[in-house]
């Protein structure tokens, strides 16, 4: 491949991506300037609602709606909103496809540059949508177990206002106020869905059911039981906290204990991979035959038998507590 064709190449990736990106650009600057007059007081500016709203042109709507729709024909259950609400990541589905198909369109241009191979750069293409979907199941996680490192605190801090006289809404705004993110951003949509006339155990439930988190249902459970029988929920709170704090030092054991595990898995599958990437930077000539009759049949058995066992190998460290 010539030194013309490589560059027709990054130029056009690189102009498709910056012609995505600055697209959802457009529209979240829209967005920022419609909330900064909404945060105005009443009359200090007052602007014309319809033209304020019908700013986003056709084409940026109907590109965004197009990817949205698709991913909702292809995801019907809503797992990947589910995913995008639990990573805290502020874009929709169509935006965040966009942005994958972006990245895909850059990474592949810059692979296909540094390695003069075509192949190189399609399957760095083609990785990139599952590399987008794996930052944000990595992005969840890491929330969710900041999350569940908080929550017995949380419990303990709003027995100990249930104990001071204080109403559990209450109780749990004033938490909020002191507790850190994930946990005070969950407990605040709680309230603001209490506000809006939810009750407060359903609102509760919702977040259990978005979090995923096992601990969070049992309390939730708890409290209904509490509310159906009685009792004092301070003492049940208090109970339910130390409770979920002696299975967290459990969690944090699990994970030493596995760690060796997969730090051995994630090495075992990128060392192919990087090592494949170096030798066609090199040396490209080395593995041209590769690309050829059987080659391509036996390199797509070594990536399926890489990811194959790297699954295998995820799936035994990982122990359920």
């Amino acid at each position: 491949m010539s030194t013309s064709q490589l560059a027709a190449m990054l130029f056009v990736g690189g102009g498709l991506a910056l012609l995505i990106v600055g697209i959802i650009s457009r529209v979240y600057a829209r967005e920022e300037e419609l909330a900064d007059i909404l945060d105005l007081p009443w009359g200090e500016k007052d602007v014309d609602l319809d033209a304020a709203v019908d700013q986003h042109s056709s084409l940026v709507e109907n590109t965004i709606g197009v990817a949205g729709r698709i991913i909702d024909q292809m995801d019907e259950k809503g797992k990947f909103l589910t995913l995008l609400e639990r990573s805290r990541l502020p874009v929709r589905p169509g935006e965040f496809a966009l942005f994958a198909l972006a990245g895909a369109a850059i990474l592949g241009s810059l692979v296909t540059l540094i390695t003069t191979s075509v192949w190189f750069g399609l399957a760095a293409a083609v990785a990139t949508p599952f590399l987008a979907v794996a930052y944000l199941k990595r992005r969840a996680d890491t929330r969710t177990k900041k999350f569940e490192e908080q929550f017995p605190d949380a419990l303990t801090l709003i027995a100990s206002s249930l104990s001071a006289g204080h109403t559990f809404l209450r109780s749990i705004q004033m938490m909020c106020e002191e507790a850190p993110a994930p946990l005070a951003e969950e407990f605040a949509r709680v309230v603001h869905e209490t506000r809006l006339g939810d009750p407060l155990v359903d609102s509760l439930a919702r977040m259990a059911e978005r979090l995923e988190i096992r601990d969070v249902d049992w309390v939730v459970q708890a409290i209904r039981i509490q509310q159906t029988v009685g009792g004092k929920l301070a003492d049940l709170l208090h109970t339910l906290a130390d409770f979920i704090r002696a299975r967290e030092e459990i969690r944090r054991e699990v994970d030493v204990l596995t760690a060796e595990g997969r730090v051995s898995a994630y090495v075992l599958a990128a060392l192919p991979v990087g090592l494949g990437f170096f030798i066609q930077t090199t040396n490209p000539s080395y593995l041209e035959p590769m690309f050829e009759g059987w080659g391509i049949f036996m390199m797509c058995a070594a990536a399926a038998s890489v990811v194959t066992g790297l699954l295998v190998i995820l799936r035994m460290v990982k122990v359920d507590v």
